[in-house]
């Protein structure tokens, strides 16, 4: 059975970009309620991340062995890989209660001191997004973390008293997807980092298959394949593609998710082979076709495309650069060889201009050589 949990004491986490599309590793507040349905209750039943569930496993057993709270565990890595899950099995497992904030919610020290004075012995406070903590907020969970103590100030000015509080042993469980922004003093208070990683497609498709079993889903394995495919190595983007696809699939055909009913879905929801949607082509599409293929400035690029600077950089090029399709150079962005191909333009016969350096194509059929020739 899981452990209860409390979202009262804050809002879910706003990363100040909205992408209404299909494969954007956000998630909505009606896709949490989904998602809850969905989550793993026990390490067990997660999927993936094998070094960190296992070294994992080790620091709770440890603990309930000594009978004692474990570590403070951060959990970092890009959004939609199971951080919040992993979080919420920390107190499944040890059977204490979940209590849910985010960065952005704690503004001042004493909201944060509200909650840890709440905390009942061996509770888990999950901060997600913690690297947006103020910075108040944070000197104050230092005291914390260590010595499970808070100093409550009362009164201003010269008058003002610092009253120590006790607080009951806890767990404090933090996530973050930009683990450089971290303190070095708040990094340095937690006793397990683990860094989480995108799943390969196989594993997305034990994802998947779990899922389908939950929501009734009649899913073959041909048609897990084909979503797992384009699911940019992200649970949470399988999850809903497999929604979406659901849908059509009763909709338009007998309800039963085949590679032909995926394929046709994921055509109608602009998701492409390699998971790209719109406006990840139109990223691509601007770079090759009004700039040559690159360089251009991030502003420049993000303006051809009626977009945002910050989407175009933290929601678009984290996955066209990890697919091979976009570098970054010191005079702007390129489209790589692979994007030219992908969008089915030749290449140019001079080559393609890497941050000053020109890039020789070479035979695509030259198997593990690097594509480019300096």
């Amino acid at each position: 059975m899981s452990a209860p949990f409390d979202r009262s004491l804050t809002g879910e986490v706003e990363s100040g970009i909205s992408r209404d599309f299909a494969v954007s590793p956000q998630a909505g507040d009606e896709e949490r309620v989904v998602e809850s349905a969905l989550r793993p209750h026990s390490l067990t039943d997660f999927i993936g991340q094998p070094k960190v569930a296992r070294q994992l496993a080790l620091v709770l057993e440890g603990a309930k062995r000594r009978g004692r709270p474990p570590d403070h565990v951060l959990l970092s890595g890009p959004p939609g890989l199971g951080k919040t899950s992993l979080a919420l099995i920390i107190g499944s497992e040890l059977g204490t209660a979940v209590k849910i904030t985010s960065g952005p919610a704690i503004e001042r020290s004493g909201d944060l001191a509200a909650m840890l004075s709440n905390l009942g012995p061996g509770d888990v406070l999950f901060i997600d997004e913690i690297h947006r903590i103020a910075r108040p907020a944070e000197e104050l969970l230092y005291m914390a973390m260590e010595d499970f103590r808070v100093d409550v100030v009362v009164g201003k000015g010269p008058g003002a008293t610092a009253i120590p509080l006790e607080i009951n042993p806890f767990t404090l469980v933090g996530a973050t997807t930009r683990a450089g922004l971290l303190t070095g003093p708040l990094r340095d208070r937690f006793g397990f980092v683990g860094q989480m990683e995108f799943y390969e497609p196989a594993e997305l498709q034990q994802v998947l298959a779990r899922s389908a079993d939950l929501l009734g889903v009649e899913l073959t394995d041909d048609g897990s394949a084909e979503i797992a495919r384009r699911s940019r190595g992200t649970p949470r983007i399988a999850n809903r593609l497999l929604r979406r696809v659901r849908d059509y699939a009763e909709v338009e055909a007998d309800g039963r998710v085949t590679r032909a009913v995926a394929r046709a879905a994921l055509a109608l929801y602009d998701v492409d082979e390699l998971g790209l949607d719109r406006l990840d082509r139109e990223v691509l599409e601007a770079l090759v076709g009004k700039f040559h293929g690159g360089p251009v400035g991030v502003s420049t690029l993000a303006v051809a495309v009626g977009e945002e600077p910050h989407t175009v950089e933290e929601v678009c090029e984290p996955f066209l650069v990890r697919a091979g399709l976009l570098a970054r150079t010191p005079r702007g962005r390129v489209a790589t060889e692979a994007a030219w191909r992908h969008l089915g333009r030749p290449v140019p016969r001079g080559g393609i201009p890497l941050g000053g350096v020109t890039a020789v194509p070479r035979d695509p059929g030259s198997s593990s050589e690097p594509l480019f020739d300096a």
